[in-house]
């Protein structure tokens, strides 16, 4: 795990400003906007490389959506 830790330190300053917790709109914009790319890479292809990142953007998405944008009420 050591190895891994280093690996992750060596590498996130490139990845930081890209895989972020979003904490405002324009963030959450932003990762909008990576997902939509993603997806345009990758399509539905669960074996491609970028197919875990898509998933861990979609997944800090949906938080920041749980937090922040109020659900739709039938009338």
């Amino acid at each position: 795990m050591v190895t891994e830790v280093q690996t992750a330190e060596r590498v996130w300053p490139t990845l930081a400003p890209v895989v972020f917790v979003p904490h405002s709109e324009g963030e959450y914009q932003q990762l909008v906007t990576l997902l939509d790319t993603l997806i345009d890479v990758a399509g539905e292809n669960e074996n491609h490389p970028l197919a875990s990142l898509m998933e861990v953007i979609g997944v800090l998405i949906e938080k920041y959506e749980d937090e922040h944008v109020p659900e739709l009420t039938a009338i």
